[in-house]
């Protein structure tokens, strides 16, 4: 069998394609800036918030889990979400590394 091709990049760059891939769909660029201004935010609230139904919500939420992004707590019948910092930043680290070492030396 052939390697597939993502392996031949590094962790580095397949991380980051992964976060971008996520991050993608304007829903869930929307949802992240809702949780992150909230202490803790409730499915429910997103769903009143964002303007999509709950099974849609509930697919971009668990894209951003997959990535670590954010997590979540079950309270009761519901779920709880926030930003999980540590992951957040570490995203932010690699962005900062990816477009520091970037020359322009371009036209």
């Amino acid at each position: 069998m052939g390697i597939t091709k993502t392996q031949i990049f590094t962790d580095r760059q397949n991380d980051l394609a992964q976060f971008f891939k996520v991050l993608g769909h304007p829903a869930r660029v929307a949802i992240l800036q809702y949780i992150s201004s909230q202490n803790a935010c409730i499915c429910n609230d997103l769903v009143e918030e964002i303007g999509l139904a709950q099974a849609t919500i509930s697919q971009h939420l668990k894209e951003l889990k997959s990535i670590g992004l954010i997590k979540g707590e079950v309270e009761g019948k519901s779920m709880c979400y926030c930003i999980n910092v540590e992951r957040w930043t570490s995203i932010q680290d690699q962005l900062n590394l990816f477009f520091n070492t970037t020359k322009s030396n371009c036209c």
